[in-house]
């Protein structure tokens, strides 16, 4: 596919719909885990379900290596918030007020 063909109006929508599908990438990774897992592993052996395997399998770990990422970084960040000072406020959303 080439987006050259493509009028630039029709490309900006293709556009934002690839970054919004990138930002939600793990959350789409543990559906296809959840909804594949079945298909994968319980049904009877047929030829492609070895690669579906592998993708369930890519797709849950996926999906679990960011989860332990993202709860590290939560974790870290409200433990150690008070400590990192200004550079903890300048990289809040929202500063809260006193101190914990």
């Amino acid at each position: 596919m080439d987006l050259h063909e493509f009028p630039r109006a029709q490309v900006v929508p293709l556009q934002m719909v690839l970054q919004i599908g990138f930002a939600l990438l793990p959350f789409v990774w543990a559906i296809n885990t959840c909804w594949f897992f079945s298909e994968a592993f319980r049904k009877p052996a047929y030829d492609e379900q070895k690669e579906i395997k592998k993708y369930v399998i890519f797709s849950g770990i996926g999906s679990l290596i960011w989860l332990v990422a993202i709860l590290s970084w939560v974790t870290t960040f409200q433990l150690k918030r008070a400590d990192w000072g200004d550079f903890a406020d300048s990289i809040s959303f929202i500063i809260p007020l006193g101190r914990a």
